[in-house]
């Protein structure tokens, strides 16, 4: 191991800067001064251009990456690698007992060969080194003593029937060492097990981390936890805790390291929700408070005209909502719950108590489907409410407005108008609404549906174009479990609608293997019952077209025009979620389904024979979709092939029964908005899972709990187990790997709300962060908005 900082040397190196010496920082938009940040050094300077290359494959590019790159796992020298469970093909690397070590001349080729055993005490594993002669193996053979325990990485092949690693990389533990009691040490250490590639193995990461760690001073590791919180707490410094990770002598010092890093991490999110909560509050809004009982009030005669009682959940929430639309500082909310738990008239009842105190309410949906279909429900709602100023309409009603890209200049124009003059209280789009030429006359309250689909930059410029700081309403269908609420809504305040209005029937579900003939032409006999009955059927495909990439069975590939797309109006192309096990370039598994060739082919099917096929996808022209919907809803379409662009929110009760292709390639809450879409009536629904998966793996998990249970926040939990955290936070939206790599969102459920605590103490304490300097750079360089705010698909 090198003795020098860094491993730096030679003219070009730039000689360790004592601790005394600052420079110029800047944190969270601020020039501060303070020590030289070590941690964003480049690795090419640290560790020269050879090692930094081969780190920057797995993502690590400066001493702060690389530190942060903890180990997955720790090995323990007496522990060795069941060698049973190794997959030809596979990268591995494996601790394991060497049996023999033999070098030979090669007659046959010329050149030589080492040929080693190692074993796990029960099984073998072949290791093979070639070279020209063998005197370049000797030292291979020296080291590969029998007896010795070593870490080997490389392929998994076979060679007349026998696994063997060929030109392992490997490390024997207690004799790469510097001396024999450093090798003493070693052998008795945990060991270090990296995420690592072909070009990197787990022990040259070792050493590159301890290379850039052992000069590191305390003084020169930024530590985003307050002094305070880590007495607290219980925790030592930064600098510890990454020696504890990197370095540990006994299991305890990696588990208290582990846990101080976890910490860390939930703290620096959690700080920065509670300083976006703290900036909401100090924020002004105009306050929207109920008309006095006797005035003349649009909500007060919405109330009276509906033709059904509002469930418990639903009072009790709209007095919440009520209560801090009535307060001058913004509200904001966040109303999950379940398919079909009404929270569309919760949300109509607030935007009605917003008009009624002379302010506009903008309602944003993800698609023109949606934005159409809520406008519908709006007018349908409100009746003459929704039509002031037109024969018939009431007195102290107000207007809808529709605004989509695709509106036409005269539809557009008027809907411009009605928005800026205010004469339209509830204006409803899609990010139409986010473009510079729409004003409004007063904005007091923003409803988001769908939370997921926007970032948090487009639901700012939304609320930028109000006077006062509007009141927020954010709707999500998908259950979202507590711990995530904390996590990743904690700028929010959370409200839950449970039951589900009386009158609605329950949904049945099954899986349907795609390749049993006899369940299949079942299912479409089912269909047809239905239909027969006077309902409607849903076709749901992951795709549109049956493209060449999906005949390889490449999802990846497949969803990548499909996502590109998702950016813009619509959001519907393919899952935003879709499976990869085995789902790559030369899977054996089936192309996806496309809606195009389903829709053909349901014309032949003879259980089907007579019916009207309709279709809908993303790529048509929104008039073209309109007419659809509505010829479904109207029955003149009774089945309808679609692409998931009616996962959310379309409402069309006479629809009892779905069928999804290739569900195991769905995930979970995905699921359970499609399936959301049967049922809405007083019939009964049927969801029909067409799958082709494996037995065991976590779609099979996924498919088999959808068919379990219609418990939303059970289905959201589980779908959050079996995702990475990257993937919670809404990483691949920004394009940015997760700032998470400890913490896990289902199960540190106490660490969470520890750190919840202990950050808005802090921040109630110093909202700008003054007197935290390391904390503001935490919260700027590892949260972006996006990842701030949540979500990927769920």
């Amino acid at each position: 191991m090198s003795g020098e900082p860094f491993g730096a040397s030679g003219p070009d190196a730039e000689p360790a800067a004592p601790d005394h010496v600052t420079g110029a920082r800047r944190l969270a938009g601020d020039l501060v001064t303070g020590p030289v940040d070590r941690f964003a050094e480049p690795l090419t300077k640290v560790l020269g251009p050879r090692s930094a290359g081969a780190l920057a494959k797995l993502g690590l590019e400066t001493t702060g990456d690389l530190l942060g790159h903890y180990p997955r796992r720790y090995g323990d020298p007496g522990r060795l690698t069941d060698l049973g469970g190794l997959v030809l093909g596979e990268h591995v690397t494996i601790m394991a007992r060497v049996v023999q070590a033999t070098v030979r001349a090669m007659r046959s080729r010329g050149g030589a060969m080492l040929q080693a055993e190692v074993t796990d005490g029960v099984h073998r594993l072949s290791l093979t080194f070639f070279a020209k002669g063998t005197g370049a193996l000797r030292t291979h053979e020296s080291r590969l003593q029998p007896g010795r325990t070593g870490l080997f990485t490389g392929v998994v092949s076979a060679y007349r029937g026998t696994r063997q690693l060929t030109h392992p990389d490997y490390l024997i533990i207690g004799v790469d060492a510097d001396d024999e009691e450093a090798a003493l040490i070693e052998a008795r250490r945990p060991i270090p097990l990296y995420p690592a590639s072909a070009s990197i193995p787990s022990w040259r990461i070792q050493k590159a981390v301890r290379q850039v760690l052992d000069p590191l001073t305390e003084d020169e590791v930024p530590d985003p936890l307050p002094p305070a919180v880590r007495e607290a707490r219980g925790f030592g410094s930064r600098h510890a805790a990454l020696k504890d990770v990197h370095e540990p002598f006994d299991t305890r010092q990696w588990q208290h390291g582990r846990d101080r890093l976890r910490y860390e991490e939930a703290f620096v999110l959690q700080a920065a929700l509670a300083q976006r909560r703290a900036r909401a509050e100090a924020e002004e809004a105009t306050a929207r408070p109920l008309r006095a009982p006797g005035e003349p009030s649009a909500l007060a005669d919405f109330d009276a005209s509906l033709p059904f009682t509002l469930t418990a959940g639903q009072r009790e929430i709209g007095e919440e909502i009520s209560a801090e639309l009535a307060r001058s500082r913004p509200m904001q909310r966040l109303l999950q719950g379940e398919v079909g738990s009404g929270k569309t008239v919760v949300a109509l009842r607030a935007m009605l108590q917003v008009v009624d105190a002379g302010g506009q309410a903008a309602l944003l949906a993800p698609t023109e489907v949606l934005a159409s279909q809520h406008a519908r429900t709006l007018r349908t709602l409100l009746g003459p409410l929704a039509e002031e100023g037109m024969l018939g309409g009431a007195d102290h009603g107000t207007r809808i407005a529709l605004l989509t890209g695709s509106l036409g200049a005269a539809a557009k124009k008027s809907a411009l108008l009605d928005a800026a003059s205010g004469r339209a209280g509830i204006v409803v789009g899609t990010h139409a609404l986010l473009s510079e030429n729409v004003q409004f006359a007063d904005l007091g309250l923003v409803v988001v549906d769908e939370q997921h689909r926007f970032g948090v930059e487009q639901r700012d410029a939304l609320r930028a174009k109000a006077r006062t700081s509007p009141h927020l309403l954010v709707m999500t269908a998908t259950p979202i479990p507590r711990t995530v609420a904390m996590t990743v809504f904690g700028d929010l305040e959370t409200s839950s609608l449970t039951e589900i209005p009386a009158g609605r029937a329950g949904i049945t579900t099954h899986v349907v293997p795609a390749d049993n003939e006899a369940w299949m032409n079942r299912t479409w006999q089912r269909v047809r019952e239905e239909v027969d009955a006077g309902h409607r059927a849903y076709v749901v495909c992951a795709r549109i077209h049956p493209d060449e990439a999906a005949a390889s069975g490449d999802a990846d590939g497949a969803g990548a025009s499909a996502r590109k797309k998702s950016r813009t109006d619509d959001f519907d192309e393919v899952p935003d979620f879709l499976d990869l096990d085995g789902a790559g370039a030369g899977s054996d598994r089936p192309p996806l389904r496309a809606v195009l060739e389903v829709a053909e082919e349901l014309a032949s099917v003879p259980a089907l024979r007579g019916l009207v096929v309709g279709v809908l996808h993303g790529q048509m022209p929104p008039a073209d979709k309109e007419r659809v919907m509505a010829d479904f809803a109207s029955g003149a379409v009774q089945v309808l092939v679609s692409t998931t662009v009616v996962e959310v929110g379309v409402d069309v009760p006479e629809a009892t029964v779905m069928v999804v292709f290739d569900a195991d390639r769905f995930g979970l809450s995905q699921l359970h908005q499609l399936r959301g879409r049967v049922g809405r009536g007083s019939a009964p629904g049927l969801c029909l899972l067409v799958s082709t998966v494996e037995p065991g793996t976590p779609a099979a998990v996924r498919v088999e709990t959808m068919a379990e249970t219609t418990d939303g926040f059970r289905l959201a939990t589980v779908d959050l187990e079996l995702r990475s955290e990257g993937d919670v936070l809404g990483a691949a939206q920004s394009g940015r790997a997760s700032s998470l790599k400890l913490l896990r969102v289902v199960k540190d459920v106490a660490v969470i709300e520890q750190a919840r605590a202990d950050a808005a103490d802090v921040i109630a304490a110093d909202p700008d962060l003054a007197e935290h300097p390391e904390l503001r750079a935490a919260i700027a360089s590892q949260l972006d908005p996006e990842r701030e705010e949540f979500l990927e698909r769920a």
